[in-house]
C-alpha cells in the first residue's frame, strides 16, 4: 500500500515538473513564439493574473449604475447667448456678429418641460437652449428667477420627459453616498460620487442689496466643477435632493468641496416662480448672528449656539410676536436652529402670511410665540404681476383652441388692434397670430408677458394669419 502511494506521489511529482520546465523553456529559451491575429483572442487563452469584473464584488449600497442611468436622462446641458446675436435668430443685429456665449446644467423636474436651474447660469442671458441627454435642442423660455437663493424656472415645450422626483435633504446626513451629475467643461452627463460632507453651510457667495440671500448648502466631496452649476444632487435612489451651485477653490476648479442648494428650498421656491413669476418670501423681520462661544460669555448665556437677534424692524412680524433686542433664537417650527442659514432655510420655506412657532431664549428662560411672516414690503399677502393686454402701441388677446388647432399651433397671442410706434413699423398687421419669440413658443398673453420681461435689445417674432400666411418680423424692444 506504501508502495503504491509512493509510485503515485512520483508520478504526480514528474508531471508538475514537465509543466514547470514547459513553461521555463517557453519564457527563458530562445523558443520561437506562435504567431497570432488576434489580441483578444490571445487575452482570452492566457489567464495569469486574471481577475473578474469588480462590480460583482461591489456591496449593493455602492453601485450606482442604476441611478446613474436614470438621472443622466433628467439632466440637461443649458448654452446660453450674450449680446449681439447671428441674423438667423435676430435680423435686428448685424449677420456677422458673434453672440458671447457660456453653458451650465439643469435638471428636468416635470414630464411636461419645466427645469430648475441656477440663476448665475442663465443671468442676463438673450438666449436659452437645452440640449437633452440624446442631443434633442429646444429653446427655453424663462419662467422666472430668484437671485436671493440663485435659483431659475425655464420651460421647454415637450411630453412624457424623463425627470427627476424631489427626495428629502432633511433627512440626508453627513456620511451618505451622493451622485453630482451635469455637464463640467461642457462635458455632456457627466456622473462623479462622494459623500455628505456638511449641512446648512453659508459660504457668502450670494449677494442681495436688500440682504436677503439664503445660503444653506449641502456640502459634498462630489467632484463639481464649472459647468456643473444647475445640475443635480442625488441620492442612490435617484431622487434630487440638491441643485449643485458653487465650489470651494482658489484656482477656479474643484479643490475638494462642491456645495448644493438643498430641495426643500428648491420645492418653495419653484412653486413661487410657476405660480406668480417671482419669489414669495417670508420674513420674520430681524437682523441677526450667529452665537458661538465668545457671544455666548460676554452676554452671559447658557447656550454656546443658536441665533442672536440684533435688532428687530417696525412692524415686523418679530415686534408683532414680541420678540426682542438679545433674544437668542434657538428652534423654528420644531426644528433646531444652531446658525444663520438654518434659520434662513427654515423661513425661507414659507409664504408671506404663514404662521411659525418660534422657540428662543430671553434672561435663561425659554419661550415660544408664534410670528405671522411678513414680506419686504411688510404686507402678508402675496404679489403677482398683473397681465398687460397693452404692450405699449399693440393690444393683444388669447386665441381660442380652435382657432389654433386649426393653424397646428399649441399656443398663441393674436394682435387686435395697432397703433403708431414700433410693432406697427416692423410690418405687423392686425389678425397676426404671435407664435415664437426668439424661437420661444408662446402659449397665451400671461406667457407673452413673462417672455417680454426678461427680453431686451432686438428681438425676432414668428406666427401666422388666419389664412395660414407666415410672418416674421423684428422689433427693438
Amino acid at each position: 500500500m506504501k508502495r503504491s502511494i509512493l509510485i503515485i506521489m512520483v508520478i504526480l511529482s514528474a508531471c508538475v515538473g514537465g509543466v514547470i520546465g514547459a513553461i521555463v523553456a517557453m519564457r527563458f529559451l530562445d523558443v520561437a513564439p506562435t504567431p497570432y491575429q488576434s489580441i483578444a483572442e490571445r487575452q482570452n487563452l492566457v489567464f495569469t493574473g486574471y481577475t473578474g469584473d469588480s462590480i460583482y464584488r461591489v456591496p449593493k449600497e455602492l453601485n450606482f449604475l442604476s441611478t446613474a442611468n436614470h438621472v443622466t436622462a433628467a439632466v440637461v446641458h443649458i448654452q446660453t447667448s450674450y449680446g449681439p446675436g447671428d441674423f438667423s435668430v435676430n435680423p435686428l443685429q448685424n449677420y456677422f456678429d458673434t453672440p458671447a456665449r457660456s453653458s451650465g446644467s439643469g435638471v428636468i423636474i416635470s414630464d411636461d418641460g419645466y427645469i430648475v436651474t441656477n440663476n448665475h447660469v442663465i443671468e442676463d442671458a438673450s438666449g436659452i437652449e437645452v440640449v437633452m441627454n440624446n442631443n434633442q435642442r429646444y429653446y427655453a423660455k424663462l419662467i422666472g428667477k430668484d437671485p436671493t437663493t440663485d435659483l431659475a424656472l425655464l420651460k421647454i415645450r415637450g411630453r412624457d420627459l424623463p425627470f427627476l422626483r424631489y427626495g428629502d435633504s432633511d433627512g440626508i446626513n453627513p456620511g451618505e453616498w451622493v451622485l453630482a451629475v451635469g455637464n463640467p467643461f461642457d462635458l455632456n452627463s457627466t456622473v462623479t460620487a462622494g459623500i455628505v460632507s456638511a449641512k446648512a453651510r453659508n459660504i457668502r457667495i450670494l449677494r442681495d442689496r436688500n440682504n436677503l440671500q439664503v445660503e444653506s448648502f449641502i456640502q459634498t466631496d462630489a467632484a463639481v466643477n464649472p459647468g456643473n452649476s444647475g445640475g443635480a444632487l442625488v441620492n442612490l435612489k435617484g431622487e434630487l435632493i440638491g441643485v449643485n451651485t458653487a465650489i470651494a477653490t482658489s484656482s477656479g476648479s474643484y479643490q475638494g468641496y462642491s456645495f448644493a442648494i438643498p430641495v426643500s428650498l428648491v420645492k418653495k421656491v419653484m412653486d413661487d416662480l410657476l405660480e406668480f413669476g417671482q419669489v414669495q418670501r417670508g420674513l420674520l423681520g430681524i437682523q441677526i448672528t450667529d452665537v458661538d462661544a465668545a457671544i455666548a460669555e460676554e452676554l452671559d448665556l447658557n447656550v454656546n449656539q443658536g441665533v442672536l437677534v440684533n435688532s428687530v424692524n417696525t412692524s415686523s412680524a418679530a415686534e408683532e410676536s414680541g420678540m426682542q433686542v438679545g433674544d437668542v433664537i434657538i428652534k423654528i417650527d420644531g426644528h433646531n436652529v444652531n446658525s444663520v442659514s438654518e434659520l434662513q432655510e427654515w423661513v425661507a420655506r414659507h409664504r408671506p402670511g404663514a404662521d411659525i412657532k418660534v422657540v428662543f431664549l430671553r434672561y435663561q428662560k425659554q419661550h415660544e410665540i408664534v410670528a405671522k411672516l411678513r414680506n419686504h414690503a411688510g404686507n402678508l399677502s402675496m404679489e403677482k404681476k398683473d397681465v398687460r393686454y397693452d404692450l405699449g402701441g399693440m393690444e393683444v388677446a388669447d386665441v381660442a383652441y380652435a382657432e389654433l388647432n386649426k393653424l397646428q399651433l399649441e399656443g398663441g397671442v393674436r394682435v387686435n388692434t395697432l397703433a403708431s410706434g414700433k410693432w406697427k413699423e416692423s410690418g405687423i398687421k392686425k389678425g397676426f397670430i404671435i407664435a415664437y419669440i426668439d424661437r420661444v413658443p408662446v402659449d397665451n398673453v400671461e406667457d407673452l408677458n413673462r417672455i417680454l420681461d426678461f427680453k431686451k435689445g432686438g428681438i425676432l417674432i414668428e406666427g401666422f394669419y388666419n389664412d395660414g400666411q407666415k410672418g416674421t418680423y423684428g422689433v427693438e424692444w
